[in-house]
């Protein structure tokens, strides 16, 4: 595909005439001359684009192994790419040599007759969708403004933990009870379904070494893809990857964005004098919202999912997983859902769509609301019957496919 090259989207191409100048997407050379025309002009729609850079790269990866990326040519280019008069970068050849890959355990949520599986800190994504579930878990499943309503509520109660407790394990001590049950039971407690809370404080969670940590509110932005997988062997994949706002740093070498993740980091490190647990240290990881997420029953996958969206990713995952598994959408149908969503905040409601109509009826019960767009990029497998049920998102350019 990189070599072959694909059509530049509607929406690529509003992006890339929308970084423009302020943004600096056309600040880089390599940059440049990969999504502008030879007179400077932004492609348009499509336009047969193609990355032969690319292609390079992952040949010689397939090739020689990662070390190329960490210590061969790949690498020098990187560390230079990032050092120019532009762009006053600090990375050296030891950060790349020093860089370690690290497996983590999943992180897993009893709902219903479910486990709901996703990856640890630094994400926040799978701790935060684990605590929505286990809140409502506590509730009937229900469906229009009074669903929603309850959905908010145990959103801005999750939303309100992560930012005070979550961020790279390796760095900060995180209560181990974030999601016991009877922590997740005694939040639940704090919902009215007759009106909001208001915003949402942090709860005391179990934890054997308490730390006095401030919360920190800063929220990444979006710039992240994901994919669903089901091979014929059997084998489930549920990946999220992302570089930090669409374009990353804008620096492009070997054919790829480098990324911008250093914000997405607190930018503050302490308030109050109490440190924030996601504030910037040499070698720590960024806390995100990624939310790559396999869900089993007895044993067994039954649903892959995933989404971009920084960090309302959490709720575009987990309103679509209420909606399959409490009730039993089509993957396509819960994906086409409208999105109401909550950070602990205002509530933002999907502008253009019948989720408008409810509107009055949350304001009702005290929710602050926003009509604005919603950009998901959700992708789901769901395992059903012998049959791979494959769905994707009709905001973004995703496509469900199989053999």
């Amino acid at each position: 595909m990189a070599a072959g090259g694909f059509q530049v989207s509607e929406r690529l191409a509003g992006l890339i005439k929308s970084s423009m100048g302020k943004r600096k997407l056309d600040l880089f050379d390599d940059t440049k001359s990969y999504f502008f025309d030879a007179d400077g002009n932004p492609l348009q729609e499509g336009y047969l684009l193609r990355n032969p850079a690319f292609a390079e790269t992952l040949a010689a990866i397939q090739q020689q192994g990662s070390k190329v990326f960490y210590e061969g040519a790949l690498a020098e280019k990187i560390v230079a790419a990032v050092k120019t008069d532009i762009n006053g970068g600090i990375l050296t050849m030891d950060d790349m040599k020093g860089y370690d890959v690290v497996e983590r355990a999943p992180v897993c949520v009893d709902y219903r007759s479910y486990d709901v599986c996703g990856m640890g800190p630094p994400s926040s994504g799978a701790l935060t969708v684990g605590q929505i579930l286990g809140i409502l878990g506590n509730f009937d499943a229900k469906t229009g403004a009074e669903g929603e309503h309850l959905f908010l509520e145990a959103a801005k109660l999750a939303y309100a933990d992560r930012g005070l407790y979550m961020a790279d394990s390796d760095f900060v001590n995180m209560p181990e009870g974030l999601l016991d049950m009877s922590y997740l039971k005694d939040r639940a407690g704090l919902i009215d379904p007759a009106k909001t809370m208001g915003k949402a404080t942090a709860g005391t969670p179990p934890w054997k070494n308490a730390s006095r940590l401030s919360p920190d509110t800063q929220l990444e932005r979006p710039g992240t893809s994901h994919v669903s997988i089901v091979d014929s062997m059997g084998n489930v994949v549920s990946l999220t990857t992302t570089i930090e706002t669409g374009f990353g740093s804008r620096v492009m070498v070997g054919g790829f964005l480098l990324n911008n993740e250093l914000t997405d980091f607190s930018r503050a490190p302490e308030k109050e004098g109490k440190p924030i647990a996601n504030r910037v240290e040499g070698g720590k990881r960024p806390r995100s919202s990624m939310s790559p997420t396999i869900v089993m029953q007895d044993g067994a996958p039954v649903l892959s999912i995933g989404s971009p969206g920084g960090s309302r990713i959490i709720n575009y995952v987990a309103r679509s997983i209420i909606a399959i598994l409490d009730h039993g959408m089509d993957p396509q149908d819960a994906i086409n859902m409208p999105h109401i969503v909550n950070r602990n905040g205002k509530t933002d409601i999907e502008e253009g769509t019948s989720a408008e109509a409810l509107v009055s009826a949350l304001e009702a019960k005290g929710h602050e609301v926003n009509v604005r767009d919603l950009n998901s990029g959700l992708h789901a497998i769901q395992l059903k019957d012998g049959k791979l049920i494959g769905a994707a998102d009709p905001r973004r350019e995703g496509v469900a496919i199989g053999d």
